[in-house]
């Protein structure tokens, strides 16, 4: 019932965003404007990281498409809220776990698919990157998003307004792009810069998907970005399937 009822959650929503073309192309829009514009600028800088500044730039791309599409995923929610969608769903006996996983399915969905578009416009600028390492950093993409996209959900469950949704996220989203190294890495700023970066989860998956990108898989960092976006993921999910299930949703 679980896999049936998350099919036909995930089979709505993901119908919603095929009939807007616009939606699925606008949230590649900001990462691609960075690769455009600011990617020319790295070319032959000293980065202080291994491979080409398009391995150092891409990767940062592609997360930080994760973390800005997935943490604002939660308007949608305060919306069906507005037009009552969501109190028609507390009727049915569809499982509440299965409201969150067929929403955050799509998200995934949806922001993969666009890294795939990211990394095409990449190649064609100079990128250059295994085919396993773009994989690891598509997959490393879909948990962010269902961990962030979990806990947006979660968090539009319990405001009331979008006045209320959109500072909170703000203020948890610049502080991570800040400091996890989206741009360049944190080893070229003070010391006490890059110390205080370890302190953000967001910057294990960086630097995870940035040694998948030079072909180097067996590493510390490697394996310290899968710990944490699995378990971010699993306590994300389970967050959101509590707050569904106390809400009623």
């Amino acid at each position: 019932m679980l896999f049936q009822d998350t099919a036909l959650i995930y089979g709505r929503y993901l119908r919603q965003t095929l009939r807007s073309r616009f939606a699925l192309l606008f949230g590649v829009l900001m990462p691609l404007l960075y690769l455009l514009f600011f990617g020319p600028l790295l070319t032959d800088l000293p980065l202080g990281a291994a491979g080409s500044s398009w391995q150092v730039l891409v990767p940062g791309l592609l997360l930080q498409l994760g973390l800005f599409g997935a943490s604002f995923a939660g308007f949608t929610i305060i919306i069906e809220k507005s037009q009552g969608v969501v109190e028609r769903m507390r009727v049915t006996p569809v499982s509440r776990l299965a409201l969150l996983l067929g929403r955050v399915l799509r998200d995934a969905t949806l922001f993969v698919f666009q890294a795939v578009l990211l990394v095409l416009a990449a190649l064609v600028m100079g990128l250059r990157a295994p085919l396993p390492g773009v994989l690891i950093g598509f997959a490393f993409v879909a948990l962010l998003t269902l961990s962030l996209a979990s806990l947006s959900y979660a968090l539009a469950m319990k405001v009331r307004t979008p006045q209320e949704f959109g500072p909170a996220i703000n203020a948890m989203t610049m502080p991570m792009m800040l400091l996890s190294g989206l741009m360049l890495p944190m080893t070229l700023g003070p010391r006490w810069l890059d110390v205080l970066s370890h302190f953000v989860p967001f910057r294990y998956l960086v630097d995870a998907v940035r040694d998948a990108y030079v072909g180097s898989y067996a590493t510390a960092h490697m394996l310290y970005g899968v710990l944490v976006a699995v378990a971010l993921t699993v306590l994300a999910v389970t967050t959101g399937t509590r707050v569904f299930r106390t809400a009623g949703a």
